[in-house]
């Protein structure tokens, strides 16, 4: 089994909440970026996903466009996010997502992508803006190198792009609970089990769900019907509130514990 697919089935097996988070590589220097890697994997996220900083971020919100600006300001960039990703690697658990817009990839090139990111320890990616109906080749590029292709499905997603998906996938399924950019919430979109029941209609493969989940009451919520709540703007909006200060990677650490504990709490209660 590959690392993501083992963490899916323990999560399954345990009956409890899964937690999926985002943050930007570079975000807010690569040191103390390299350092939240780590401490998201100490306070129990079960999959870090990492974001490669790009120009346009056309599908993120304020929150995560103001990240990626600091990370590039930085010096963030594909290859970077690929070296601190094989510095962390032998420090962390979890598995590792790449979460990438597709031109940063396409001008690497994908073999020497997928090459790259393999010796990293990446275990999986997902891109951004890649259509199903061109992902055979980027699949099969990855596939040969041991990295999951991950796919966003989003609630407009037609049933047969989500059978697509389900067939050219692995490791697990994004599905965005809201259409829109990127954003923490105060509630749960309301058609977002709906939409979940949907995708099981096609796969038994795991479903992450994100956009907009900021609390432990949305992780547990969204985990009586996923295996996963994706938690990215809420968690980057910490680091940038914090990336000034010397208890930048302490706050991050704790609000992941937060969500973690208070999530399961919830879930059992």
């Amino acid at each position: 089994m590959t690392r993501i697919a083992d963490t899916f089935a323990r999560i399954r097996t345990e009956g409890r909440p899964g937690l999926v988070t985002f943050t930007t590589a570079g975000d807010p220097d690569l040191p103390r970026s390299a350092e939240i890697l780590k401490a998201l994997d100490r306070a129990g996220a079960d999959v870090i996903e990492v974001g490669v900083p790009f120009s346009d971020p056309l599908a993120d919100g304020p929150v995560i466009q103001r990240a990626t600006e600091r990370a590039l300001a930085a010096g963030g960039s594909l290859r970077t996010a690929l070296a601190m990703i094989a510095g962390v690697r032998p420090h962390i658990a979890a598995p590792i997502v790449v979460f990438s817009y597709a031109n940063p990839l396409l001008r690497l090139g994908l073999g020497a992508f997928a090459r790259q990111a393999a010796e990293a320890g990446v275990d999986g990616v997902l891109a951004l803006d890649l259509p199903i109906e061109e992902a055979g080749p980027f699949r099969e590029t990855l596939a040969a190198s041991g990295i999951d292709t991950i796919f966003l499905l989003s609630p407009t997603t037609t049933g047969a792009r989500i059978q697509k998906a389900a067939e050219l996938g692995s490791g697990f399924l994004y599905g965005i609970s809201r259409l829109g950019v990127t954003g923490a919430r105060a509630e749960v979109a309301s058609g977002a089990e709906a939409m979940v029941r949907r995708i099981r209609a096609h796969t038994t493969m795991p479903i992450a769900l994100g956009f907009g989940i900021s609390r432990p009451e949305h992780v547990a919520e969204v985990c009586a019907y996923a295996d996963a709540a994706v938690v990215g703007s809420a968690l980057v909006s910490v680091v940038g509130e914090a990336g000034e200060s010397t208890g930048l990677v302490p706050r991050v650490e704790n609000y992941v514990r937060w969500l973690r504990g208070a999530a399961a709490l919830n879930a059992h209660a």
